[in-house]
């Protein structure tokens, strides 16, 4: 065995240890992607996407290549690892893989462009005083979020301390009759990840 120092890059995530955090970001994954995609010279965003924004899979906007958006969607699947602020983003633009349209690929360029004004971001791990440790958990559903299936999307974060360990952001199984019903299925969700 040979020691290698700290680690500072393992599969595309680059690691920051500093003597009160430790950080993990992808700024040369996103840069090399913002490059690929041909956004690296746009504009960026300091929002995800707009407000109330309810898309369809029965657009009748024009077609897009497939292959173009298939391949950056995966790319950005990647950085959720390290960016769960675009968890919810990536799973609503996954919607739409079957018949893709302009209105489809416009979230995505919007994406793309936060990713941009967001590079240097990533999960801090700040140290803390191990003896008094708190796990603190946050939930949230839309109803019909999906306006095909009438699906509610469920939305969680876990903290422990002030650290994000734990981030989703997923299509309910089922179809919640009340908004009060999405709730309490999200809130089961937490309540099986934290156990």
């Amino acid at each position: 065995m040979s020691n290698l120092d700290a680690l500072s890059y393992y599969l595309g995530i680059e690691v920051r240890q500093g003597k009160e955090e430790l950080m993990l970001g992808q700024s040369v994954y996103a840069s090399k992607l913002l490059e690929q995609s041909g956004i690296a010279e746009s504009k960026p965003y300091v929002t995800l996407m707009q407000k109330r924004l309810k898309l369809t899979k029965a657009s009748t906007a024009v077609k897009v290549d497939a292959t173009l958006y298939r391949s950056i969607v995966g790319d950005l699947r990647y950085l959720v690892y390290t960016w769960p602020d675009i968890a919810f983003a990536m799973g609503y633009v996954g919607r739409f893989m079957e018949d893709l349209r302009e209105d489809h690929w416009a979230i995505v360029k919007r994406l793309l462009c936060y990713v941009k004004g967001t590079v240097d971001h990533g999960i801090i791990f700040p140290k803390t005083d191990r003896s008094r440790l708190q796990l603190t958990m946050f939930s949230d559903a839309d109803m019909v979020g999906d306006i095909n299936g009438r699906r509610s999307t469920s939305s969680m974060l876990v903290f422990l301390e002030p650290a994000l360990i734990s981030w989703l952001s997923l299509k309910q199984n089922m179809v919640a009759l009340s908004m009060c019903e999405a709730e309490y299925v999200v809130a089961a969700i937490v309540a099986c990840q934290v156990v």
